[in-house]
């Protein structure tokens, strides 16, 4: 191939991928299953370039770890519950830390079972999916091991569209915020337009019902159903308007594993306490306030480090994260995530308090009844 032939085809390669993803969501319709869209990506690849088999890994926020999200020429079925990380499998790391498509042949110090039914001794293609300063996920793909090494335009192609669907992955999480954000305002609004207006004026219709009822039965009685009414209302004003944190099967401890995983040049040290102080009703707020402050603290800041301490205080359990990279620029206003965090918190009778802190360091502080 001429040295114009390999630009043109490295040069086509983000138009390509822009292609690859539109065609993969004008496939879509309302009925496809979530994973229907990564599974034509991993199509998509297979189908123009000379990779054979494809697996899209990417991190869930539900359940707040890697897993397969799109599958092509694999079974499915075999990779059902399959968890991964980029400890499992360097390659992966090294494909995100260097942000370029690498090739290797088979799994190269990997012993990882998840990718037996990928690799099978192939040459393996790893493209990261990274957006925004985030690791999103890795596509694997396979190849004849007695291949040539992949063209230029062929890692053009796949270097593009594992940005274009980090963007696309991030644009759909920050969707789901959005909607999630307005459903509980929607929610609220209505709470307070009862309490406001409806709670209000059956109080004092029942306060005259009262007066009227000491001799009149038919009065009493629908004082009675009034003031049975007003229970009703204030049971369902008193439901939880945020939705319940993510049930998630890792413990406070694994999971504070998991955040010094993901990120070690920026590591999340426990300091004080231990996950053993955190009961298991409070555990998924925990988790939820932890990550949400990490999050943020890698997104917005540049910490060398992230300290968390857990605490019980007269009766209450205390969760501080407080990160050094905070530096003299510090958001106005909370984002969706916090304010969420703090919604969930007030659901068991808690409070989230952030700010600055002299010396560049930001600090999340939890404070919640750790009792029945």
């Amino acid at each position: 191939m001429s040295v114009d032939t390999q630009r043109a085809a490295a040069e086509s390669g983000p138009v390509r991928a822009v292609e690859a993803i539109a065609t993969a969501l004008g496939e879509l319709d309302a009925a496809a299953p979530p994973g229907a869209f990564y599974d034509r990506i991993c199509a998509q690849i297979c189908r123009v370039t000379s990779l054979e088999r494809a697996i899209v890994f990417r991190y869930d926020e539900e359940a707040r770890d890697v897993l397969p999200a799109g599958v092509h020429g694999v079974d499915a079925s075999a990779l059902t519950g399959r968890k991964v990380s980029v400890d499992s499998v360097p390659a992966a790391r090294q494909a995100l830390e260097a942000d370029r498509v690498i090739e290797t042949d088979g799994l190269e110090g990997s012993n990882d079972p998840t990718f037996l039914a990928l690799a099978a001794g192939d040459r393996l293609c790893w493209t990261p999916m990274a957006a925004s300063g985030r690791w999103v996920g890795v596509i694997v793909a396979a190849r004849s091991p007695d291949a040539e090494p992949l063209p230029d335009g062929e890692r053009s192609f796949l270097f593009a569209l594992g940005k274009a669907t980090a963007l696309a992955s991030v644009a759909r999480m920050a969707e789901r915020q959005r909607e999630r954000a307005s459903r509980m305002r929607a929610r609220l609004d209505l709470a307070r337009e009862i309490h406001d207006g409806v709670m209000q004026r059956l109080f004092g219709v029942s306060l005259v019902l009262e007066r009227l009822g000491d001799g009149d039965d038919a009065a009493r009685r629908c004082s009675e159903e009034l003031q049975h009414a007003l229970g009703d209302l204030r049971a369902a004003l008193e439901r939880p308007l945020a939705p319940e944190p993510p049930r998630v099967g890792a413990s406070p401890a694994e999971e504070l594993a998991r955040l010094e995983r993901d990120d070690r040049t920026r590591p999340v040290r426990l300091v004080e306490g231990s996950p053993e102080l955190v009961p298991a009703p409070l555990g998924p707020l925990v988790q939820s306030v932890l990550a949400e402050a990490v999050r943020n603290a890698r997104k917005h800041g540049q910490p060398t480090a992230i300290d968390v301490a857990l605490r019980g205080e007269q009766g209450t359990l205390v969760l501080e994260v407080v990160n050094d990279g905070a530096g003299e620029s510090v958001p106005c206003s909370p984002g969706v995530g916090l304010r969420l965090a703090g919604l969930e918190a007030l659901q068991h009778g808690g409070v989230v308090e952030y700010g600055p802190r002299p010396g560049g360091r930001w600090c999340l502080r939890l404070v919640v009844p750790a009792g029945d």
